[in-house]
């Protein structure tokens, strides 16, 4: 048996017997889930890094497997293995290392030095500058006090992209203040696990202006497709108010001016319409003060509509963000819309061709295989914290 009182769910173990979980990745850090979303929204120019993000950032917002693998066109075993190996490593799962190649002419305990000076502040070595060049770097190398390492730029290069070091900017970052985070991402596990049938996911993605937009599409070798530049973009911006079913896979919305409350209520109306037997509907978003009004929270008390926020800094939470990504890459990315009228038209044709093949039969077949060997990593939740071992 399953009560739900409010957010807070819980489960009776009298019903039935315990099982397996899905294979899910461990609950992500702020960072990380910041990391995955930017690249997820933003793309990137490794399309296995990308491919890869978004298979993550799916599974932390409760996707299964072969609705994963589905939305990257990729095999459930391959989507199984970036899960496992994040729970693993982390963030370096998205750049696979491939192996051979000469033997490596420095030995391991060589190679750790020259990591661990590359890492290291060179003001902290004595050195007049603030960060290390190719050139400084090696220079520094073949005459550090007690040993001699000689290295070429070139095979130092190698080098440090092999052991994941690479020339970045410096960034900023940001833990999540709320309070109550634990507390909230438990909320969405639970009713995306208990209640998988009646939990939407809602979120606005954009803004969409009207302008010739960079991407990648076949084309004869010297002769790629060209878009022309603009200067002067008159059109102004819209937002997709996106809506995703987490049970049926389906994804909908429509496109508006701006962010606001009144949009966020007719979107979340138009989700009570998809379940129109009036049982108790979830409904997962973001901490925008759109989203928050009153009288949105007195629409959903009304209408047994249970609002479940994410924590503030950790919108990758939302089931529907790793959804957002191949929106933007099919219909924004190689696109040159005249007006928001033929972007809207374009949006929706995709959103039609999406869902007319996400129940494909293919994926029907290796959704019963799924059921059949579920595949997991014993006592390890979506938040990474073992469960008690059994004594």
């Amino acid at each position: 048996m399953v009560v739900a009182v409010g957010c807070a769910v819980t489960f009776d173990p009298t019903a039935g017997g315990a099982v397996a979980e899905p294979v899910r990745v461990r609950r992500l850090t702020d960072q990380e889930g910041q990391r995955l979303q930017q690249i997820v929204r933003r793309g990137s120019t490794s399309s296995v890094r990308y491919r890869r993000a978004i298979m993550l950032l799916a599974s932390a917002g409760g996707n299964r497997v072969p609705v994963i693998a589905q939305l990257v066109q990729a095999d459930e075993d391959t989507v199984r293995d970036v899960i496992h190996r994040f729970n693993e490593i982390g963030l370096a799962c998205l750049d696979p290392q491939s192996a051979g190649g000469r033997p490596r002419p420095l030995k391991p305990d060589d190679e750790d030095f020259v990591i661990q000076t590359a890492t290291t502040r060179p003001a902290k070595l004595g050195q007049p500058f603030t960060r290390w060049s190719l050139r400084k770097l090696a220079a520094y190398l073949r005459k550090v006090h007690g040993r001699v390492i000689r290295i070429g730029r070139e095979a130092l290069r190698g080098l440090l992209a092999r052991r994941g070091v690479t020339f970045q900017r410096t960034k900023t970052w940001k833990e999540s203040p709320d309070p109550e985070r634990e507390a909230k991402l438990d909320c969405i596990e639970e009713v995306v696990d208990r209640f998988r049938d009646r939990v939407f996911a809602f979120d606005e993605f954009g803004p969409l202006g009207i302008r010739p937009t960079t991407g990648s599409c076949w084309a004869e070798q010297g002769w790629p497709e060209r878009h022309p530049a603009t200067y002067h973009r008159t059109h102004g911006v819209r937002y997709f108010h996106g809506c995703y079913s987490v049970g049926d896979d389906r994804l909908w919305g429509v496109n508006r001016r701006r962010k606001g409350a009144a949009n966020t209520l007719v979107a979340l109306k138009s989700i009570r319409a998809a379940r129109p037997d009036g049982a108790p509907i979830y409904v997962i978003m973001d901490n925008l003060s759109a989203h928050k009004g009153t009288d949105i929270r007195r629409w959903a008390k009304k209408n047994k509509v249970e609002l479940c926020f994410t924590p503030t800094y950790a919108s990758w939470a939302n089931p529907i963000e790793a959804h957002f990504g191949p929106l933007r890459q099919f219909t924004i990315a190689d696109s040159h819309h005249p007006n928001h009228s033929a972007q809207t038209r374009a949006l929706h044709a995709y959103l039609r061709w999406r869902n007319a093949n996400a129940r494909h039969r293919d994926v029907l077949a290796a959704e019963r295989k799924e059921r059949a060997r579920v595949r997991s990593e014993k006592g390890i939740r979506w938040g990474g914290r073992p469960l008690p071992a059994a004594a």
